[in-house]
């Protein structure tokens, strides 16, 4: 395996979700690159054997809340491009794309030659080895198609980020026109929790700071728009899950612990 940062080794996190769905639970998240890579996976994984029936479901329902946002906007925008950032091994481009939206898979260096490694060729699906809190991946992006609407996904990003770097990011992205962005986050009181899980899945040295009490005043925060702000469960179907994971999905939506947001960063000119 890579010598992945300990932020960066969270990336293996998310697929053993997506597989775990896939394999158990297809009316959550059906991923059929998942089901094919995972032979080329590291034989172990770290936090494999800690992960309980809701974190893997925890990590799928994040992708599966993404298809919904970027369906909608293809929807909206026939001409528009998809951006991934931080896309670590996320396969959402393959459960998604329509032969004819670009795509950009944006992370560091490493993490994107590994990425090449398991996936190969990508048609429509360009990567960009950079720095997700710096400006050259915008500008390369803006460079190439300098009026499409793009849509931002940072899925499981933020958590491992201080607020102002993710606030300086905002305001990056807000001086280039007709971009969007679609997070998961948590409140106060579900970093505790986020925090126990990251322990639970064997990632206790990836340290957590962002969390969003309030998405309209992140948005205000920046002069950007919230378009929504929901639990991050509200559309996940509980069927034949074990009775304590549905207990935690009900409990997390109740206080809003974990939960999706989508901001206008800068409307389309």
């Amino acid at each position: 395996m890579p010598g992945f940062s300990a932020i960066e080794e969270t990336l293996f996190v998310p697929m053993l979700g997506r597989i775990y769905a896939s394999e158990k639970f297809p009316n959550i998240l059906q991923d059929k690159k998942a089901m094919e890579i995972k032979g080329k996976l590291p034989p172990k994984i770290k936090g494999q054997d800690t992960q309980t029936q809701y974190t893997l479901i925890a990590s799928a329902v994040r992708s599966a809340n993404m298809d919904r946002y970027i369906a909608d906007f293809i929807k909206r925008n026939p001409d528009g491009i998809i951006v991934e950032l931080g896309c670590g091994l996320e396969t959402a481009f393959y459960r998604n794309h329509n032969g004819k939206t670009l795509w950009y898979a944006v992370d560091l260096p490493d993490v994107i030659a590994y990425r090449k490694e398991l996936f190969g060729p990508q048609e429509r699906n360009q990567t960009i080895a950079a720095d997700a809190f710096g400006e050259e991946w915008i500008q390369q992006i803006r460079g190439e198609n300098p009026t499409a609407p793009l849509l931002v996904t940072a899925s499981g990003l933020f958590y491992y980020f201080e607020e102002e770097k993710v606030m300086g990011l905002f305001r990056t992205l807000k001086k280039y026109d007709a971009i969007e962005i679609v997070f998961d986050a948590v409140n106060g009181k579900g970093m505790k929790r986020m925090s126990k899980y990251m322990r639970q899945v064997g990632h206790a040295d990836a340290a957590m700071y962002f969390y969003v009490d309030n998405g309209r005043d992140i948005a205000q925060n920046v002069g950007a728009k919230l378009l929504t702000e929901e639990p991050y469960y509200a559309h996940t179907e509980t069927h034949g899950l074990q009775l304590i994971t549905t207990v935690a999905i009900k409990m997390s939506d109740f206080f809003s612990m974990v939960k999706m947001l989508h901001i206008q960063v800068s409307p389309r000119k």
